[in-house]
C-alpha cells in the first residue's frame, strides 16, 4: 500500500467533507428537478405541454423551491450533525465508561494519547459480549472511543492497545467527522425513500376515487424512485469513503503502538465474533472497526456496497510490516 502521511490524509478528509457539503444539496435540488420533469411529463395535458415544454416548465418550477428545499436540508443537516453524539449513542447503547469501573482501558487510552500529543476522548462501553469498537464525535469536545464489554474482556493489553489506537488513528485523521457528515446526508435520502414507499402504499389502500387513486399513485411512485435513486448515490459516495479509511486507520495504529502483529492478532479475534446485537441502522454500522452485523465483503456487485474491506486482507497487510 502507498504511504499517505497523516497531514496528507487530513487534508484529503477536509476535502472530501467540503465536496460532500456541496454534492448533496445539489444532488437534492437534481432530484427534485428530476421528480418534477416526470411530473410534467407524465401529468401534463397535451395543450399545456405545446405551450410550455416540460424542460422548461419543470425547471422553473425547481427554482422556484429551490431556496426552500436547501433550506430544508440546511436544517435537517445542522439538527443531525449537532445531536449526532446522541443520536450514535442511541443507535448503539453506548453509555460513558467512569475511570473507576476500568482502569485498565483508561490508561491505555490515556497512554497513546499521551505518545501522540492528543486530546484524551470519552470513553463509552456497550454492554455486549461481541468484540468490536468504533470512535465518533466532530471535535475536541465530543471525540469519543467506544469498546464493548466482550473486546475489554476478551483481548489481551497489546490487542487491546492496537484497537484503540485504531480508533484514535480514525479521530486523528479526521475520518469520524467525515462519516458524520455522510452518515447524515444518507439519513435524509432514507428518510424521503421510507416515507414515499409507506406513502404510496398507504394511497393504493385507501384512496377511493379510481382516477385520484392513479393520479396519486403515479406521483407517489416518481417520489419513491427519485428517493431511491438519490439514496443509491449517496450511499455509492459513502462506500468509497468508507473502505479505504480502514486501512489507514490500522497503519496508523500500527505506527502508534508500533505492534502491527498485535492489531492482527485482535482484528482475527474480532472476525469470529463481531456482531453487536443492539446495531440495525446500516448508517451507524460503518462507524465500526468491523461491520457489526458481519456483512464485510469484497467482490462482485455486494462488494460494492460493503462498508468495510475484508478483514483477513487488512491482517495480511497488517503482517507485513
Amino acid at each position: 500500500m502507498q504511504y499517505v502521511g497523516i497531514q496528507t490524509q487530513q487534508a484529503r478528509n477536509n476535502t472530501y467533507s467540503v465536496l460532500l457539503l456541496g454534492l448533496f444539496p445539489c444532488l437534492v435540488v437534481l432530484l427534485v428537478f428530476l421528480a418534477l420533469y416526470l411530473l410534467v411529463l407524465l401529468g401534463g395535458n397535451e395543450q399545456e405541454v405545446e405551450r410550455t415544454p416540460p424542460l422548461e416548465m419543470a425547471l422553473a418550477f425547481t427554482l422556484h423551491v429551490a431556496p426552500y428545499v436547501i433550506g430544508g436540508v440546511l436544517v435537517w443537516f445542522l439538527i443531525a450533525y449537532f445531536a449526532n453524539t446522541a443520536i450514535i449513542n442511541a443507535a448503539t447503547g453506548a453509555r460513558p465508561l467512569e475511570r473507576k469501573e476500568n482502569k485498565r482501558v483508561y490508561n491505555l487510552v490515556e497512554n497513546l494519547c499521551i505518545s501522540q500529543g492528543m486530546t484524551m476522548p470519552r470513553v463509552n462501553v456497550i454492554d455486549d459480549s461481541s468484540l468490536n469498537a468504533y470512535a465518533s464525535g466532530i471535535n475536541a469536545r465530543t471525540y469519543a472511543v467506544t469498546l464493548t464489554r466482550g473486546i475489554i474482556e476478551k483481548l489481551n493489553d497489546d490487542e487491546l492497545e492496537g484497537v484503540i489506537g485504531h480508533e484514535l488513528s480514525h479521530i486523528r485523521h479526521r475520518d469520524v467527522r467525515l462519516l458524520i457528515i455522510s452518515i447524515v446526508f444518507v439519513g435524509i435520502f432514507a428518510m424521503l425513500a421510507e416515507v414515499s414507499k409507506r406513502a404510496l402504499f398507504h394511497s393504493t389502500l385507501y384512496r377511493g376515487n379510481r382516477n385520484n387513486k392513479n393520479n396519486g399513485a403515479l406521483l407517489l411512485i416518481i417520489l419513491v424512485v427519485v428517493a431511491t435513486v438519490g439514496y443509491l448515490f449517496a450511499n455509492l459516495m459513502r462506500f468509497a469513503i468508507s473502505r479505504k479509511r480502514e486501512y489507514m486507520a490500522d497503519a496508523g495504529a500500527a505506527a502508534m503502538t508500533r505492534k502491527p502483529l498485535a492489531l492482527a492478532a485482535a482484528l482475527r479475534k474480532i472476525s469470529a465474533d463481531p456482531n453487536v446485537e443492539a446495531i440495525s441502522r446500516g448508517d451507524v454500522a460503518q462507524l465500526f472497526i468491523e461491520h457489526p452485523r458481519g456483512k464485510s465483503v469484497s467482490s462482485g456487485l455486494r462488494g460494492l456496497f460493503a462498508t468495510h474491506p475484508p478483514i483477513q486482507k487488512r491482517i495480511e497487510v497488517l503482517e507485513q510490516f
